[in-house]
């Protein structure tokens, strides 16, 4: 919709996690060479710990994308299931037998072979566990002992479980002690800096055709970071729609008072308050004339009158009113 209008190819900040449009930061670069270890070298377990909204999954897809070998990827991302359940996910996505699915023992002699085929034709196969705060301990344990398929010299899976920071937590339980030391790999992404938030704008922009400077002024990535707190997830919100916003007041680039409205839609605090109209200052009354003398009344400066061709330092004195616009969010899943 508003592509043409910023000189973009596509949507810069959709929300789905697209690997080309991952911006690296010093952390995500360094979580992003632990996964590529992590899966070339088959080092068993992987953790990745981040916020929601950090970029844990884009980072994964990308790992997964950078390999030179062919990889085999399985992705499992809704923790709510119970043990017959995770039998039965996995079966489907190996492309097991229907036996498989309804006898562990079954299950596993055919994954080993699977593995085992795989890897002498030189393929690698990952099994990604996203939302693993929300695991329970028992799949936990099933996912420890999938770890555990090796042959004499190495693992035959790799295994990355990526969780918010209540699963480091949770590793600390004395139940999952045995799970903590088959982690070999440990990184960690936190919020975005100002600095960052910027690189990461302008980088998703370039991405999309378009250059940074030309779609948000300093100012609006400034409160988009405020707003977003560093998170990724939240600063794609905060620009796509306000895209839109500048998109609808013809207004390019888009600037704070776009970027403002757009957190007030969501709720969104931000401690930098939108400017506001300065009162008047109250008139001062004219002090009173001696007894005999004229008294002088102040005159009031003429107001002037302005055409099409009254300029300011910002263009002509029309283009600085904005007519107060109706708003429309548009939401992704």
């Amino acid at each position: 919709m508003y592509e043409p209008f910023f000189g973009l190819r596509e949507r810069p900040f959709d929300l789905t996690p697209t690997p080309r449009f991952l911006v690296l930061t010093d952390a995500h670069r360094e979580a992003l060479r632990n996964l590529e270890y992590g899966i070339a070298s088959r080092k068993g377990i992987t953790l990745l710990v981040g916020e929601a909204g950090s970029g844990k999954t884009t980072v994964i897809r990308a790992a997964v994308e950078t390999q030179p070998v062919r990889v085999h990827c399985v992705h499992l991302n809704n923790p709510t299931l119970s043990r017959e359940e995770f039998i039965e996910m996995l079966t489907a996505k190996f492309g097991l037998s229907r036996e498989a699915a309804t006898s562990k023992t079954r299950m596993l002699v055919e994954l080993e072979a699977l593995l085992t085929a795989r890897r002498t034709a030189g393929e690698t196969t990952v099994l990604i566990v996203d939302e693993a705060q929300s695991l329970p301990l028992e799949l936990l344990e099933e996912i420890r002992l999938l770890s555990n398929i090796e042959t004499d010299d190495e693992k035959l899976l790799s295994v990355i479980i990526a969780g918010q920071p209540e699963l480091a937590d949770r590793l600390n339980e004395q139940a999952l002690r045995q799970f903590k030391q088959r982690v070999s790999l440990r990184c960690m992404l936190g919020s975005l800096s100002r600095a960052e938030t910027e690189t990461y704008i302008r980088g998703r922009i370039q991405a999309a055709g378009g250059s940074g400077a030309d779609v948000f002024t300093a100012e609006a990535m400034a409160l988009v970071h405020e707003g977003a707190r560093g998170l990724p997830r939240t600063i794609n919100v905060i620009a796509d729609n306000a895209l839109l916003g500048g998109f609808a007041a013809g207004r390019r680039p888009v600037d704070g008072a776009i970027v403002r409205e757009v957190c007030g839609d969501f709720d969104i605090p931000l401690s930098v308050p939108s400017a506001s109209p300065a009162r008047p200052a109250a008139a001062t009354p004219a002090p009173a004339a001696a007894p005999g003398t004229a008294r002088l009344l102040p005159v009031e400066a003429p107001t002037p009158v302005l055409d099409a061709s009254t300029t300011t330092s910002e263009g002509t004195m029309f283009d600085t009113f904005t007519p107060k616009r109706r708003r429309f969010s548009f939401f992704w899943n």
